[in-house]
């Protein structure tokens, strides 16, 4: 393999960081699962319009290739080499101080989980993937009360089934370039599969990006209750199936964005007036570290003045912190959007 040729227009952090000196001190090793310097870059070199371009294939990629890794961490999430990730997942710590929900439609918290020992999704087998499958898919079966519902295999899912699931916003759809240029897609749709409760408002993507994706999520602005059921389901997973974690970088993901919590924390909020004053609405969610996104979520428009804001930061600070950066700042954009309604 030889370094790669970047546009001049490349603005993602594999293009800025992979120096052709770093590409060579890099480019021979290998992890005991044998992912290469090759495979992590490789969704970044054939697709220049990513935002990071490196993916991780197992844990030990953030040691083998900490060169580059950490340099793309320190970057994104402001942590650097000597930083260590703490955990918080007590709800009562949260502080809605005078959060107005009238105007948030929905709530979803969300995290990402990969298990102990396992390779991450990029340099899985078939075999591991399944396995993955069979065993979480047994664990959520066996969940009673509000959590109880049923997993559903992608294999056995119908074109419509899938569909309207899609449209929903309650399954992952594949096809995603990124995804598949890292590997993460192989197999598809082998392994794949959601469990859902029967009130749809828990649910848990299996070998997506990560190997679990927990998500929990109802209608209105009840975020207590929401990060509340995300934490207990997340803890009975975890007494049976242990994950991946780092007393560096916590939880351990594909993607180096998704370290730490691994969490993302959303509203779907109506903001109108504000959306005719961006240049405000983005003074406002770089003050509280918030990310915005269209209606449909990622590279998606807004429809209706409605807006997915969510917290950017996830390692470095705790759970309990990632929800309080969306709180914050949803309750500043309330106030800016009443004020332009005044």
């Amino acid at each position: 393999m030889t370094y790669p040729t970047f546009p001049e227009n490349c603005t993602s952090m594999l293009c800025k960081h992979l120096t052709p000196e770093l590409f060579e001190q890099l480019k021979d090793k290998k992890t005991a699962n044998g992912f290469t310097l090759e495979k992590a870059i490789k969704s970044g070199i054939e697709n220049v319009d990513s935002e990071i371009g490196v993916y991780a294939g197992d844990e030990e990629s953030y040691e083998v290739f900490a060169e580059l890794f950490d340099k793309v961490i320190e970057e994104y999430h402001q942590f650097s080499s000597t930083d260590v990730h703490e955990s918080n997942l007590k709800a009562e710590d949260l502080n809605l101080r005078n959060l107005d929900t009238s105007y948030i439609l929905s709530t979803r918290i969300r995290i990402g989980r990969n298990i102990k020992d396992m390779p991450l999704g990029a340099s899985i087998s078939k075999e591991q993937r399944d396995e993955i499958e069979k065993d979480v898919s047994s664990v959520l079966n066996g969940f009673e009360g509000e959590l109880a519902g049923a997993y559903h295999p992608l294999l056995e899912m119908s074109q419509e089934v899938q569909l309207q699931l899609i449209e929903d916003h309650f399954l992952f759809k594949d096809g995603d370039r990124f995804l598949e240029s890292s590997g993460l897609a192989r197999h598809w749709p082998h392994g794949r599969g959601i469990y859902h409760n029967h009130d749809k408002t828990f649910l848990v993507w299996l070998n997506e990006e990560d190997q679990l994706r927990i998500i929990s999520m109802q209608q209105g602005g009840d975020v207590v209750e929401v990060f509340s059921r995300l934490v207990t389901a997340m803890k009975e997973i975890e007494a049976k199936v242990p994950f991946a974690y780092s007393e560096r970088l916590g939880y351990i993901s594909s993607c180096p964005t998704n370290l730490g919590t691994a969490m993302r924390a959303s509203v779907h909020i109506k903001l109108p007036n504000l959306a005719n004053d961006m240049e405000q609405f983005k003074a406002i969610a770089d003050k509280y570290y918030l990310q915005i996104r269209g209606t449909d979520g990622e590279h998606s428009q807004s429809k209706g003045g409605v807006f997915d804001i969510s917290n950017y930061r996830r390692l470095g600070i705790t759970e309990v912190e990632a929800v309080q950066d969306m709180i914050d700042g949803v309750i500043a954009l309330v106030d800016a959007e009443k004020s332009l309604e005044a």
